[in-house]
């Protein structure tokens, strides 16, 4: 990614946290939930082409009635 799309999404970023957290968190510490929420919308994004085959497994896991679903 070069420097200038990444000073562009940066930027973004932060103009959503100024018009949408604001008034939600403290002035000045709304900045403590940008990177979190980030990391979590980056996570959802990478796991979101897998979903469906998670989310079927899941349902035939159900249906078998197994409840540990743990690697031991």
């Amino acid at each position: 990614m070069e420097n200038g799309q990444l000073t562009w999404i940066a930027g973004s970023i932060w103009n959503i946290a100024d018009d949408v957290l604001r008034d939600v968190y403290v002035r000045g510490k709304y900045h403590d939930a940008i990177l979190p929420m980030t990391v979590i919308r980056r996570l959802d994004a990478v796991f979101e082409p897998p979903r469906e085959a998670v989310l079927k497994l899941s349902k035939q896991l159900d249906e078998s009635k197994i409840t540990s679903r743990c690697k031991k």
